[in-house]
């Protein structure tokens, strides 16, 4: 897969075409706290059939270079050297729970860059329990079983919790706190309402750690906002309920990117 250079550092993503300009603004995905890229392995192998795609390591995560960030503005501000980098004019970005906050400050300060946006298990305040904090500082295996734990559903299985905390355990235990520190202090609540951007908000509705009640505030600020709530899912949506997921953003993207062009 490759990388591109990014403030000195190698930065890698998924989505190996090069950029046509025929095939419209690029879809990109924004992990959120302490993932990777692989969080978007089931959307990704459809929307970069279709259209420029791509799903980024965050600096400090997966196989990037870098420390990570230490706030959603400093990820808002990667973001954008990073469509320079790659000579991306327009995107919609894609962000999940930290990446959807990263998507709304980027919206906010740059929307002339953006085609539209997706907001997937996010909030525009994302505060965080002091446990996650607490377990950090003890022992990031420890954190990582808790967090997984609180990111699916009920009904999800064993192994795929497992497979995320054993995901969320190669974090280095700095880019884990520093990624939750930037979410805690992350509050946009009164700003959001000044995006004018096409906006899908996408939510599980057994979401634990951004309930629906946080998708159902974004969809009622952002002027003209949709909504859909999938139902067995969890904080982790698009990895548990992949069918469903992708059947709404594929709609989503038709809408605003256009038709296919393979």
């Amino acid at each position: 897969m490759p990388f591109v250079t990014v403030n000195g550092a190698a930065i890698h993503y998924a989505g190996g075409r090069l950029w046509e300009a025929a095939r419209g603004p690029a879809a990109v995905f924004l992990h959120g706290a302490g993932g990777t890229h692989e969080q978007w392995r089931f959307q990704m192998r459809q929307v970069e059939a279709r259209w420029n795609a791509l799903a980024v390591d965050l600096p400090g995560h997966g196989d990037s270079q870098g420390d990570g960030c230490r706030t959603v503005a400093d990820y808002r501000d990667f973001v954008r050297d990073l469509l320079n980098a790659l000579g991306v004019p327009r995107a919609v970005l894609v962000g999940h729970s930290m990446g959807g906050g990263i998507a709304q400050s980027f919206a906010l300060a740059h929307p002339d860059r953006l085609a539209a946006l997706v907001l997937v298990g996010t909030g525009a305040r994302l505060r965080v329990h002091p446990d996650v904090f607490a377990a950090i500082r003890r022992n990031v295996g420890e954190a990582a079983r808790l967090i997984s734990g609180w990111a699916y559903s009920q009904e999800a299985l064993p192994a795929t919790v497992a497979q995320g905390a054993q995901a969320f355990a190669r974090n280095r235990a700095a880019v884990l706190e520093g990624d939750f520190r930037a979410c805690d202090a992350c509050d946009l609540m009164h700003e959001i309402a000044a995006i004018r951007l096409p906006t899908l908000v996408l939510c599980g509705e057994e979401d634990r750690l951004t309930p629906v009640k946080y998708a159902r505030f974004l969809q009622e600020q952002i002027p003209g906002a949709a909504l859909i709530v999938v139902p067995g899912a969890g904080h982790m949506v698009m990895v548990e309920k992949p069918v469903e997921f992708n059947r709404a953003l594929i709609a989503f993207l038709e809408t605003n990117l256009g038709p296919t062009t393979s």
